[in-house]
């Protein structure tokens, strides 16, 4: 009887070498000490998408009225939500433009200024840098199992804090 070729065997084991990508104790040490500054940086992309679109919608409106105003809310709009991308998928370069945009946004006392230095301080931090490089792109893609996990406080103070903003909303139309 003719010996079976392996490589012909539909059945046999593959001889590919796999690895366990996941199984990256150093890697999963980085991300757990990084997680809780990478959720806030994602956050501030998140508040670049919203301070984009309001931007973009201003910009739309205004175009009937001043073409000047409306070209820079719209070229505005545009670079923000460009920053949104690009600091929710931790670019290097998304980075300095958020930076540009915070500082810009320090001129906005007294709430501006409080909430935009923090966002510098968040780009701007030893932590901050670590999670802006291509290395901790690495350590994303080794651990994906790692996830952010929201407190349970932080959603019931967000529910208080929304179910404010409606009741105010309501005030103002029926009140």
């Amino acid at each position: 009887m003719k010996a079976v070729n392996d490589a012909a065997n539909p059945y046999a084991a593959p001889a590919a070498r796999v690895e366990d990508v996941g199984q990256n104790p150093e890697a999963e040490a980085i991300r757990r000490a990084h997680i809780n500054h990478e959720a806030s940086i994602k956050a501030v992309g998140f508040l670049y998408y919203l301070g984009g679109a309001v931007m973009t919608i201003s910009g739309l409106v205004t175009l009937a009225t001043d073409l000047i105003t409306a070209v820079l809310l719209l070229a505005l709009g545009a670079g923000t939500l460009f920053a949104g991308w690009g600091v929710r998928a931790l670019r290097g370069w998304a980075r300095v433009l958020g930076c540009v945009l915070s500082a810009i946004g320090l001129l906005g006392f007294p709430i501006g200024t409080l909430i935009n230095g923090y966002i510098l301080y968040l780009f701007l931090s030893k932590k901050g840098r670590t999670i802006f490089s291509p290395a901790y792109q690495d350590v994303i893609s080794a651990t994906p199992e790692v996830k952010y996990r929201t407190s349970i406080v932080v959603w019931i103070v967000l529910a208080l804090l929304v179910a404010l903003m409606v009741f105010g909303l309501l005030a103002s139309l029926f009140g």
